[in-house]
């Protein structure tokens, strides 16, 4: 069922200036982090324009508003610079969060995940393992990776788990239909949709899927609400050849997911350098 409410979700990964430092270390995640310059520039054209940055609980989604979310995948090391800056506005945040790497050396661990937390911003689940094309699962490998992160997750923040992003970004009804049996009221694609629909009583939310690249005229146009039809006809054609030519695009997931190896720095924070875990 689609709802009249319309969602401007924006899709960030990590916000970094040191290479290998935050998030998963794989050259298929690179187009995907921005500079602490290119993110500071970004929240400057969101407070220029028409929405404020809203929390998926505090908003009435069957009402007639546009709402704006700000959503951050992976729990990678730099979702708590990006928490306080977002603190510091005024604005709440959608952390993501991949269980099984909390506390590895680029991710978040237990203390921060709460202190994100702590400032008001929104924890959900990114999945357990984040398998790269969800959509190739069992429904039951599906509903385990869901439970098994939220129940993670409520352990550590002491709330229920109630919202997840779909990781890889390919979805389908088997993958909405997991969420749902797993208890998930809220659950972000990556589909570039401003329409909310729901299944059962799963609120399904699209999402502009923010690169480097990305140019500020770009933003400016989506937050504006323009550009979503023919990005999203992008999308499909990309999803449809992706199923067409299933064995390559497997191929190709698992080269780009292949993890790199180099020398690391480490990253100063507001607390000083965080070098513990290097």
């Amino acid at each position: 069922m689609t709802l009249p409410a319309e969602a401007v979700s924006l899709m960030y990964h990590d916000v970094t200036d040191r290479d290998k430092w935050s998030g998963f270390q794989r050259n298929g995640a690179r187009p995907y982090i921005l500079s602490r310059d290119t993110f500071d520039a970004h929240l400057a054209e969101i407070q220029r324009g028409p929405l404020r940055p809203a929390l998926i609980d505090d908003v009435d989604l069957g009402g007639v508003e546009r709402h704006l979310f700000l959503t951050f995948d992976d729990g990678g090391r730099s979702a708590v610079h990006v928490a306080e800056r977002l603190a510091q506005l005024g604005w709440p945040g959608h952390f993501f969060i991949v269980t099984e790497q909390i506390g590895e050396r680029t991710f978040l661990d237990p203390s921060e995940i709460r202190e994100i937390r702590q400032m008001g911003h929104h924890v959900g689940s990114h999945s357990h393992t984040h398998p790269d094309i969800f959509w190739d699962l069992p429904l039951g490998r599906m509903t385990a990776e869901w439970k098994q992160s939220g129940e993670i997750l409520s352990d550590i923040l002491g709330e229920p788990c109630i919202s997840a992003s779909i990781p890889g970004g390919d979805t389908s009804r088997t993958v909405l239909k997991s969420a749902a049996n797993a208890g998930m009221r809220y659950v972000f694609t990556s589909e570039p949709r401003l329409q909310i629909h729901r299944v059962g009583d799963c609120h399904i939310l699209g999402r502009l899927t923010v690169k480097g690249d990305l140019s500020l005229d770009a933003l400016r146009a989506r937050l504006a609400g323009r550009g979503w039809v023919l990005t999203m006809l992008q999308r499909q054609l990309k999803l449809l050849a992706r199923r067409t030519l299933a064995p390559m695009y497997r191929m190709y997931v698992r080269r780009s997911t292949r993890t790199y190896s180099g020398p690391v720095q480490a990253c100063a924070t507001s607390t000083g350098v965080r070098d513990d875990k290097l």
